[in-house]
């Protein structure tokens, strides 16, 4: 699109032409880039669904360090861009400090919640659709041995991984889920070789099904999981297609649709609290040509009724972000 700009550092930012409309929305990714394939590149989908199903334009920030955090949305904010979407909880402290200075500009943040009157806060059930996944990595396991790699170590990324576990127990109540981190720093979501050593050291430990939810790090995992013949489950966006027949399906976090939302809706969209979860098709799993094979019949009735279960408050997920615990795992 013509007005669509990419700003990757200040300068770039001061640049924003007078020529663009005052209410083009605008987008900031968080680092990994919008390309990581899976967290950043789904928010990155919406808002080209956005584009090419109105013929708008929007704006948008890839930043290169922590320090661009405050900067792009002040940016943004002052050359008009509403609403003005930003991916990560590590936005919160910042747009904290921002918006009441914009009040006249709607925020959107994905993944921390900011008691603003100027900004949506879009959360997720994660754990729903890690509970799904889990469930079919035990259906799908031959060992009984299961990973996780996550990310950056903070209580978000343990909500996958109990999610996760839980799931994998309520299939067969004996499996080991093996659990590690990529790092506990922002670093760890961009670094794919630490996440295939991670996948190679659970692979030695018995592990033949990886679950990433590691952003760009993922990558690596599923690339190692593929590489030594043993199945996978991406995150985010769906991912079966990075390595076909070795991915046995995804853990969709419909990113994507949450931004999608918020550029339709415009300068008008709707503050406060948002949560997508199972019953509003804001998490859930894949299923294409390239997982096909793996996913039996069987497999696919028994995660589709436990999904009915969930959203029917039948069955309780526990999410590790309500206490800080795990009832089916210890980090």
């Amino acid at each position: 699109m013509s007005l669509k700009q990419t700003f990757l550092g200040a300068a770039a930012v001061l640049a924003l032409g007078a020529g663009s409309a005052l209410a083009d929305p605008a987008i900031v990714f968080d680092l990994g880039g919008k390309f990581d394939k899976s967290f950043n590149e789904a928010a990155y989908n919406g808002a080209q669904r956005w584009s090419e199903e109105t013929g708008g334009d929007y704006r948008e920030v890839e930043m290169q360090s922590e320090a661009q955090r405050e900067q792009a949305l002040r940016r943004l904010a002052e050359s008009g861009s509403n609403p003005i979407v930003m991916t990560g909880f590590a936005f919160g402290n910042v747009l904290s400090e921002v918006a009441p200075d914009y009040p006249d500009t709607t925020f959107v943040i994905v993944d921390s919640v900011v008691d603003a009157p100027n900004v949506r806060s879009v959360v997720f059930k994660e754990h729903e659709g890690s509970f799904l996944v889990g469930m079919m990595a035990a259906m799908a396991s031959e060992s009984g041995t299961v990973g996780f790699i996550g990310g950056m170590d903070i209580p978000l990324i343990r909500k996958f991984a109990c999610g996760y576990a839980q799931g994998v127990l309520a299939v067969n109540p004996d499996a080991n889920v093996i659990a590690n981190m990529t790092g506990t720093t922002p670093a760890a979501w961009a670094d794919p070789v630490k996440g295939s050593e991670l996948t190679q050291a659970q692979i030695a430990q018995g592990a033949d099904v990886v679950y990433a939810a590691a952003g760009a790090t993922g990558v690596g995992v599923l690339q190692t999981a593929a590489d030594e013949d043993i199945l996978s489950i991406g995150v985010d966006s769906n991912q079966n297609y990075l390595h076909p027949g070795e991915v046995l399906t995804s853990m969709l976090k419909r990113v994507d649709n949450a931004v999608f939302d918020a550029f339709t809706a415009g300068a008008d969209v709707e503050t406060g609290v948002m949560v997508m979860g199972l019953a509003n098709e804001g998490v859930g799993y894949a299923l294409d040509e390239f997982n096909a094979e793996l996913v039996s019949d069987e497999m696919k009735a028994t995660v589709d009724a436990a999904a009915a279960a969930i959203i029917a408050g039948e069955t309780e997920v526990h999410d590790y972000m309500s206490d800080e615990t795990c009832p089916a795992l210890s980090f």
